[in-house]
């Protein structure tokens, strides 16, 4: 039977960044998602690297200036998926007064340390290119910084990274059960494919599983009165591109959510995001009828063109597990992580993360690292925030030079495809087309520049199993692709497994 000093459930950005810590500080580290990676709220985020604006207003000090601290840091490490965005906050009279948007970008400037992302400047929306979308009635607003992510090629990478330094990564894995005997935790597992079980023992388990972290206390561990995080969906609508330049906007609204209008995929512009109660997660969030109104009614008090229900092409939701801290509103509940620990050294140890956001997951797992030292003691010291993440070892400015060589070396590749595999890839984009000489060599075409030899790529180096994981986790090409070319996709995939 395996051991290892660490057994972690839950494949999201924290579990995932949670074993790339702690395999590179020297401890052994299984890590089981009963789906895939990044399937659940790990991949329906915004995609924003951001300290989070409206959370100043909350006085959430602590936690924007730390999410603002990680925007640079996680830039270096990953400058192929993540990068930065300018901002264009409209000023609306009828709402937060100009002073206060000041106040609050002041101080979202200066307590973060920022150091190369561009700093905040006032617009006049009435000359400026951000004002010609816009409403007339907007003549004035405010320009700042946040970044970019491609959210669950995020946890992926990290996933990547600590099985390359030894971690043991297990995708469709679940955890029956969980109990300690004498000390040590024994776990029962069940490989959801093949349906074989078998069991691991481990010093120290760490309930990860984000919206799931309380049922999972209640099945796998016996905890029936667990109740610590309060479900929000959170629910975007993509629609065709809604102008041409490529900054994003925020923009209020009368009950005192912003929602954000973002350039997504080169082609289309992403709206979101709603805070709306989810009662359970037996079904697959989807967006209401009333969310996919109200964000179409909210971008259209602001652009001069409206947005109607008929543009939106694509939708997708996820529940953010919100830690329950009592707020009569969804919007006003924390974001910030809360990671309580059950047990000791002597009688085995659980550690439940409760919360938590994108940006801020790499503080996190070192705080649940500080946690792991206390029992386990210290091994080796923090690391990440200096070490890039698979295919990020370039320079933040070397996108173009990257795509420059790929295209050189296959100057039978469409220069969209080649800009696409960077962004996703960064150095690995070379790895993935070395044995590609000739146009052929790419193998079977799934559309909008999908190749089989990307696929396989997914297949043997990001645990890609179905259509889904490849076209809407891995990339984003199944907004693309017409119904009969996904139907392609997935019967390659299960041709390959008779």
């Amino acid at each position: 039977m395996s051991h290892y000093d660490i057994f972690i459930i839950g494949g999201g950005i924290n579990g995932a960044g949670i074993a790339r810590d702690a395999i590179g500080r020297g401890y052994s580290v299984c890590l089981c998602e009963s789906g895939d990676f990044g399937g659940g709220t790990s991949s329906a985020s915004t995609k924003l690297v951001h300290g989070g604006l409206r959370y100043l207003e909350h006085y959430e000090f602590r936690l924007v200036r730390e999410a603002l601290m990680e925007r640079e840091i996680l830039w270096s490490m990953a400058p192929h998926i993540i990068w930065p965005l300018r901002f264009v906050l409209p000023y609306h009279s009828g709402l937060r007064p100009a002073w206060l948007l000041r106040l609050g970008l002041f101080l979202y400037d200066h307590i973060g340390g920022r150091k190369r992302l561009p700093a905040t400047r006032s617009l006049d929306l009435t000359s400026d290119e951000a004002g010609r979308p816009l409403n007339e009635t907007f003549r004035k607003g405010f320009e700042y910084s946040d970044c970019w992510v491609e959210d669950s090629r995020l946890v992926v990478l990290n996933a990547r990274d600590a099985a390359d330094r030894g971690a043991d990564i297990r995708s469709r894995t679940r955890v029956v059960k969980a109990e300690r005997q004498d000390g040590t935790w024994q776990i029962d597992l069940c490989d959801e494919q093949s349906g074989h079980t078998h069991s691991v023992t481990a010093d120290v388990v760490i309930n990860a599983s984000g919206p799931w972290v309380d049922n999972v206390l209640k099945t796998v561990f016996g905890h029936n009165d667990a109740h610590n995080v309060r479900l929000v969906r959170g629910s975007h609508i993509v629609i065709r591109k809604k102008y041409q330049h490529e900054r994003c906007y925020i923009f209020q609204n009368t009950d005192d959510r912003i929602i954000f209008a973002i350039p997504y995929e080169r082609d289309f512009t992403l709206i979101g995001t709603t805070d709306a109660e989810q009662g359970d997660l037996h079904e697959k969030p989807q967006i209401t009828p009333e969310e996919t109104t109200y964000l179409c009614e909210m971008a259209s008090a602001y652009f001069r063109e409206p947005v109607n229900i008929d543009d939106v092409v694509w939708t997708y939701s996820g529940v953010r597990p919100l830690y329950d801290d009592g707020a009569s509103k969804a919007q006003e509940a924390t974001r910030d992580y809360v990671i309580k620990q059950d047990g000791d050294k002597q009688t085995g140890t659980l550690l439940n993360i409760f919360g938590g956001k994108i940006t801020t997951y790499r503080r996190l797992a070192e705080s649940v690292m500080g946690s792991i030292e206390a029992v386990l003691g210290a091994r080796q010291p923090a690391w990440t925030a200096g070490a890039t993440l698979p295919g990020g070892d370039f320079g933040i400015d070397g996108y173009d030079a990257l795509v420059n060589t790929i295209r050189k070396n296959c100057t039978f590749l469409e220069p969209s495809v080649a800009q696409r595999l960077v962004r996703l890839y960064g150095t690995n984009a070379t790895r993935l087309l070395k044995d590609v000489k000739h146009a052929e060599d790419l193998g079977q075409h799934f559309g909008a520049g999908l190749y089989e030899v990307e696929v396989r790529y997914l297949q043997a180096n990001e645990w890609a199993v179905d259509a889904e994981d490849i076209l809407f986790r891995r990339t984003k090409l199944g907004i693309r692709l017409s119904n009969e070319e996904r139907q392609g996709l997935t019967d390659y995939l299960s041709n390959q497994r008779l």
